[in-house]
């Protein structure tokens, strides 16, 4: 597969001239009926609407143009039949293939990936079983009792993507059934957890490809010691979701073992045993496989060649003309929706931890910008706390609304002859058209200056099957982007020095260090800090 730099394209100098004379918003007709209705694209039950984007019809066609020259669709389609894509041309990698999509690609007879699918069905299989055996009774603790906790233990696609499906989907948890997250290394996140279970009726889901990962594998040891020291045996009350053959896929000290595979990234492993087995725990089986069910039918459909036709390949484009032609270093993600509370934290790790890089895939540095910033919060609160910077700040922010049309539970109040719902929603549109329009006043400070970009995603309901399609969309986004910016987005070399230099301090606080190994500004640094 050839890949060539993102500079080189036709369509870059064509969107960088383009870019010079953009659509204002603002102007006379800038946004109007006609434009909101011709800028909007559908997609398996979710609207798209882009018309309070900064793009006119030249815009778009040179971004397909873009799409087209790059073969962003070729290489999705080569992904997801398991081309290798995370290595760099020349030197030394991971050299493995990217196949997420494989462990939600078990419904057909053709799978993409034929191996990869048959090892995810094999494990949907072991999960089945195992959350019967939970149901029927097989499985109970020590006085014979159901379980009605899982707590995962796990750090970064470990802990974010899971937790944020678990999050948005708690609308349809089984009675009886709740789940915890611990990630975080500071003995205090496990303490809180901890001190208000019942230990005897909760299960500790560890989850780490390696079995070696640091923060998890201490906080393992910590549980471990909590059951033991409540007279529980830990082996019957600890699950392990890991490498197959690794140190954790141990039945001695496992109640069982489901595995994960090293051609799925963590940040996007949520579909795979790292974030089906406590979903499924929380929400029963059915649900698990409606969430594969819509993954899989947003990976089919983003086979798309046509942008207009195909949400997450349009999205991409929009935040590669918002990132690297209008020169917005950000962007927000902003739910209306408190089920995905943690949504954007997912995001922010899938796309900066993707397409956080300045090398490109055959090993040179780019020359130009690749990831942008993503941060982001639920709204409404978020109104009340950082859109005064959206609206009048001197750092203009592309902002993506996320909504629905219906709540979950259908608990709804009406005030002032609208429901809680509708106000929600009308305040996510208004915000799109205040950030589009603006407002001119005789008082400065009153003033906004409008022509902002950003758009909106909105579907019926949140439910297993569109959290699917929009967990899917999303990556799917990020590694469109990726491929267009000519980089690596599946390895993740810059978490890598920190480990190292961590683990140099922690051999000098234990005292087992050699004083010639000793850099006299770890050194320092331990002293200053009053650790030494």
């Amino acid at each position: 597969m050839q890949f060539h730099d993102f500079s080189t394209y036709r369509a870059f100098s064509r969107l960088t001239g383009l870019a010079k004379n953009s659509h204002d918003l603002t102007a006379v007709n800038g946004l109007s009926p006609q434009r909101m209705s011709t800028f909007k694209s559908s997609m398996l039950g979710f609207d798209f609407l882009y018309g309070t984007q900064r793009v006119n019809a030249d815009v778009l066609t040179a971004l397909q143009e873009l799409a087209d020259e790059a073969g962003l669709v070729e290489t999705f389609i080569a992904m997801k039949k398991g081309a290798v894509l995370n290595r760099i041309e020349g030197y030394e990698s991971e050299n493995r293939q990217v196949l997420h999509t494989a462990s939600r690609d078990v419904f057909g007879e053709r799978p993409c990936a034929p191996e990869a699918s048959a090892r995810a069905k094999a494990e949907l299989a072991k999960l089945r079983v195992f959350l019967d055996s939970l149901e029927d009774g097989r499985i109970v603790n020590g006085q014979g009792e159901a379980f009605t906790t899982m707590v995962q233990v796990g750090i970064g696609g470990s802990d974010l993507g899971p937790r944020a499906l678990c999050l948005a989907l708690q609308a349809y948890r089984r009675p009886g059934r709740s789940v915890r997250f611990i990630a975080n290394v500071d003995p205090d996140d496990a303490a809180e957890v901890l001190r208000d279970l019942d230990l005897s009726t909760t299960l500790f889901n560890i989850v780490s490809k390696s079995g070696t990962t640091l923060e998890t594998r201490t906080n393992e040891q910590l549980i471990r010691a909590a059951l033991q020291q409540a007279g529980l045996d830990p082996a019957l009350h600890l699950v392990a979701v890991t490498g197959e053959g690794g140190p954790m896929d141990d039945p001695s000290r496992y109640l069982t073992s489901l595995y994960m595979y090293d051609y799925i990234g963590g940040r996007y492993s949520a579909t795979s045993m790292v974030g089906a087995v406590a979903l499924g725990f929380a929400l029963g089986y059915d649900a698990v496989i409606e969430l594969l069910q819509g993954a899989q039918a947003m990976d089919q459909a983003a086979e798309e060649a046509d942008i207009r036709a195909n949400i997450p390949l349009l999205m991409a484009l929009l935040g590669i003309w918002n990132h690297n032609f209008l020169g917005h270093a950000t962007v927000a993600i902003l739910p209306y929706s408190q089920a995905l509370s943690r949504f954007p934290a997912h995001l922010q790790q899938c796309d900066m931890e993707s397409n956080g890089k300045s090398v490109t895939r055959a090993g040179h540095l780019v020359q130009w910008q690749t990831g942008p910033i993503v941060w982001g919060e639920p709204g409404t609160n978020g109104q009340h706390a950082f859109y005064q910077l959206l609206h009048q700040g001197t750092e203009i922010v592309p902002a993506e609304f996320i909504g629905f049309r219906s709540s979950q539970y259908g608990a709804d109040v009406e005030v002032e002859g609208t429901g809680s719902q509708q106000k929600l929603i009308a305040n996510m549109l208004a915000q799109s058209l205040a950030l589009a329009l603006g407002r001119k006043d005789p008082n400065p400070a009153r003033t906004f200056a409008g022509n902002r970009p950003s758009s909106i995603l909105i579907a019926d309901r949140l439910t297993p099957r569109t959290m699917g399609e929009l967990l899917a969309m999303y990556e799917h986004r990020i590694a469109f982007q990726g491929f267009c910016w000519n980089i690596n987005s599946f390895d993740q070399e810059g978490v890598q020095l920190g480990k190292v230099l961590a683990g140099r301090l922690l051999h000098r606080m234990r005292g087992d260090s050699e004083t010639a190994d000793v850099d006299p500004i770890e050194e320092t640094l331990l002293r200053e800090a009053g650790l030494l």
